[in-house]
């Protein structure tokens, strides 16, 4: 079963936590789980295997950031964070200080939202995720997870208007 899983299992982990020693043991914990609930006769063979084990495995890794309360940063293709390569000539320490506030701004906004319309968000926007893979991985249907980042969305906007927060609007429509 290891062996099998191993690989699918800690990249998304991975993907989560972005964290290589804590994917590793969150990896060993999902299958201390499965394990356990298997020997305990717990697990209910009519769902599929995998599914059930790919939403444990996210269900760990959302865990360890409601234990720490922080969320995954936005990570280009050479390591670096997102909001650190935005600009296209070096900022000022006020623009820099502006981008951060932002930053801290839009994760207060987004820490506001009801829990399962920040789970989505997350996952689509932090995970890239699609919300086939969404809707798998939290046990809802793909038009409860549209939902979801809809009213997630909607929340985000309302609470961005009433703080004259600004917003690319040709990114997020209204």
């Amino acid at each position: 079963m290891v062996d099998r899983y191993q690989s699918k299992v800690f990249t998304t982990i991975y993907l989560i936590v972005k964290d290589q020693d804590i994917a590793e043991d969150l990896l060993q914990d999902v299958f201390v789980k499965v394990v356990q609930t298997i020997h305990s006769d717990k697990y209910n063979e009519e769902g599929k295997f995998q599914p059930w084990l790919m939403r444990i495995a996210h269900n760990l890794a959302i865990d360890h950031f409601r234990k720490a309360k922080r969320y995954p940063t936005i990570l280009m293709e050479d390591g670096s964070n997102l909001f650190n390569s935005l600009s296209f000539a070096e900022s000022s320490a006020e623009e820099q200080r502006v981008k951060e506030e932002t930053l801290e701004m839009v994760k207060k906004l987004i820490e506001e939202l009801p829990e399962t319309q920040k789970e989505v968000l997350v996952m689509r926007h932090y995970l890239d995720l699609s919300f086939q893979e969404i809707a798998d991985q939290t046990g809802v249907s793909i038009n409860t997870a549209l939902g979801r980042m809809r009213y997630a969305l909607i929340h985000l906007r309302k609470k961005m208007k009433k703080i004259n927060f600004a917003y690319d609007k040709t990114i997020y429509p209204k």
